[in-house]
């Protein structure tokens, strides 16, 4: 019998922010997050994470939320777990408002 040669496939890491191209998709996506997040915030974490690297990096939404670029990755790591004060400046650099609403 011959021996069939398997093609290697060559596969990268998910990265959502590939894919938030506009303000809609961002705002899309965040609010997602938000409604699948349920009791983790990391999810929410690893969404402003996603939209700060979209919207043209991470030094640039740490410089206008006041923050270091390291505290910022760290704060939005996957494992991360940033305060709400993070939370709230962060989302007011990307120029995001999040607002209550009833469940």
């Amino acid at each position: 019998m011959a021996t069939k040669t398997r093609k290697k496939v060559k596969v990268s890491a998910f990265d959502a922010a590939n894919y938030l191209k506009t303000d809609a998709d961002c705002l899309a996506y965040l609010q997602a997050c938000l409604d699948e997040a349920g009791d983790d915030p990391s999810v929410i974490a690893e969404a402003l994470g996603a939209i700060a690297r979209a919207r043209g990096g991470m030094s640039k939404v740490a410089k206008s939320a006041g923050l270091t670029r390291e505290g910022l990755y760290k704060a939005l790591a996957k494992d991360g777990n940033p305060s709400l004060g993070t939370v709230l400046k962060v989302s007011r650099a990307l120029g995001v408002r999040l607002v209550a609403e009833a469940a």
